[in-house]
């Protein structure tokens, strides 16, 4: 499932996401969500949130709902 749409997303939820430093890349970290940081429904790049780890970056793809 795609990371574009906020409803998808939720704290918990198990997903894979690029972090600023790997976008030039696409290296996946996979991880779950603690706080979601984008505020509009919707977002073309993915939504940015923060994991559990601490790591913030934009959901690719959610691995569990």
């Amino acid at each position: 499932m795609s990371g574009t749409n906020r409803s998808g997303i939720k704290a918990g939820t198990k997903v894979a996401i690029v972090l600023k430093k790997d976008q030039r890349t696409g290296k996946l970290t996979e991880g779950f969500v603690q706080d979601i940081l984008t505020n509009s429904a919707t977002h073309p790049h993915g939504i940015k949130v923060r994991l559990s780890s601490g790591e913030i970056g934009r959901v690719k793809t959610i691995l569990d709902s």
